[in-house]
Formats: structure tokens, C-alpha cells, sequence
């Protein structure tokens, strides 16, 4: 399924055991990204997220998530193209599937597998702090993404399920520790929800959080699913919001939206893709 503007290709996975995931190829001026999935549905239940919203199938095994990368691969390099980078974002929650995601990046690392560089790979999580504690002492030269989206537990709690058992305090000490051990940036992810979680309140509860952080804010307006009422923030919001954030020094960007007309964006992913991979 390819989106209006080219620039996005959506596939649907039809696995052995009749289990679906779905992968997203991004294009942009000089990069090539697929966006991978790392579990057949998601049992988190993220309130905005459609995979979430469907349930858990099953965890994916480290080859059917090698293969999502080299499917898109294959069809790149008969463009004389190539993948550019990589991002554990789509269908799933890595962290619960921890064992087959990291033995698929070392396949897709080792100058033995795909060759691919570590640096150019992306891991997010929306908080399994465990995980998160496990991931930072194996100093892994692949980079971590937070799905934060909100700076209070009782706004995240509402948004996220897995705040009650891993609330933000103890979520962004491990961010903390992470950073301090590795020497390395990490990005946090947003979700702009208009009247929800754009108000000066909570950038300034934001800025509490991780003002001296070695990180970036990633913002991007909320993508619609079927099951959840809420709506993109509007641009005055946004602005206000990022303003704050510039104010006090931390770094962040926001987000072009693709391929929302093909159900493609993130959160919007479930299985209903036109184009069956078997």
C-alpha cells in the first residue's frame, strides 16, 4: 500500500501461524527508513495506539524480524537504493520481546549478517523500566527512544498502562542512569493530543523532568485511530508548548506526519494493509 505522495509503502505480513504485522518503508530527501515491527499486536494497550487497542497476537521471532528489514531491502536495491536507518517502532513493545529484538540486531550488525550499522538503528520503548535498565548496562551502540507523552503519572496513567506498574519517577532515573552510563543521547517521544497533553502544564512539568538531560524531544501530532476520540493538537498549541521547552534549553523537534492516509503513521498500525506478504 503506498500513500499519496510516494513517499511511504505500507506491508502487511501474513506469518506462518497466520499471525499479521505490519512494516513501513519511509522515504525522504536522503534517507530510506523502515519502520519494523517486533510482536504481532501489542498487549500494552497504549489508549491512542491501534495496535495496541487489538491485543496481543504473540511475541515475533528474531528471523521474522530480520526479514521485515530485507524484504524492504531487496526492493531498494533493485532501485539502486538502500536502507538508511532503522526504527524499532512499529507493532509491538521491543522490551517485551527483548531476547528476539536484540538477537536480530546482532544479526543485523554483525559484519557476518547484514552489515548494517548500529548507530543507525533505533530502539523504542514506552517505559519497561527493567528492560531499560538491562539495555544500558550491555552499552549497546544503538540508539533509545522513550515514548514519554506525558510528564505526570496521572495524565500518563490514563495514556499509558504501564506507568501504574512503572510509574515516571523510576522511568526517568533509569533515563538518567542510561545516559550517565553510556555517554549517549536519548530521544523522547510525544504525541501532541489537543487539550490533553499540550497545555503549558505540562511542558513545564517537562522541563522538571529533564531540564540537563542529554536528550531530544521528538513531537508529533496525534495520527487517528479508530478506537480513540482524541485529535491533533492545533499549531498555536504546539508552538506554545515548544516554546517552553525552547526557553529552557531543551532541544526539540517536530515532526512531519506520513502516511496518514494509509493508515501508516505512527500508532495508526494494526492489519489491515492492502498488500499480503505470505
Amino acid at each position: 500500500m503506498l500513500s499519496s505522495d510516494k513517499w511511504t509503502r505500507k506491508i502487511l505480513f501474513n506469518l506462518p501461524d497466520n499471525s499479521q504485522i505490519e512494516t513501513v518503508l519511509m522515504g525522504y530527501n536522503t534517507r530510506r527508513t523502515a519502520c519494523i515491527s517486533t510482536q504481532a499486536g501489542c498487549g500494552l494497550g497504549c489508549t491512542f495506539c491501534a495496535t495496541g487497542q487489538g491485543g496481543l497476537q504473540r511475541n515475533i521471532t528474531s528471523g521474522e524480524i530480520v526479514e521485515q528489514v530485507l524484504f524492504f531491502d531487496r526492493i531498494l536495491h533493485r532501485k539502486k537504493d538502500k536502507l538508511t536507518n532503522l526504527v524499532f517502532m512499529g507493532m509491538g513493545e521491543p522490551f517485551a520481546n527483548y531476547k528476539q529484538v536484540m538477537k536480530a540486531v546482532d544479526t543485523l550488525t554483525s559484519p557476518l549478517g547484514f552489515g548494517f550499522g548500529a548507530r543507525r538503528i533505533t530502539i523504542s520503548t514506552v517505559g519497561i523500566v527493567p528492560m531499560i535498565e538491562k539495555f544500558t548496562a550491555e552499552k549497546r551502540q544503538v540508539n533509545l527512544a522513550v515514548s514519554l507523552h506525558a510528564a505526570t503519572d496521572e495524565l500518563r496513567e490514563t495514556m499509558l498502562p504501564i506507568n501504574k506498574k512503572y510509574p515516571i519517577e523510576l522511568l526517568i532515573k533509569s533515563c538518567y542512569e542510561y545516559v550517565k552510563r553510556t555517554k549517549r543521547r536519548l530521544s523522547f517521544e510525544w504525541a501532541l493530543i489537543d487539550d490533553v497533553n499540550d497545555t503549558p502544564e505540562q511542558a513545564r512539568e517537562l522541563v522538571k523532568l529533564i531540564k540537563g538531560m542529554l536528550c531530544h524531544l521528538n513531537f508529533i501530532p496525534l495520527n487517528p485511530t479508530r478506537d480513540y476520540d482524541g485529535h491533533e493538537s492545533r499549531q498555536k498549541r504546539i508552538r506554545a508548548f515548544r516554546q517552553i521547552l525552547d526557553k529552557a534549553g531543551i532541544p526539540n523537534t517536530l515532526r512531519i506526519r506520513r502516511g496518514i492516509d494509509i493508515n501508516a503513521g505512527c500508532g495508526q498500525l494494526m492489519q489491515e494493509a492492502s498488500h499480503i506478504i505470505p
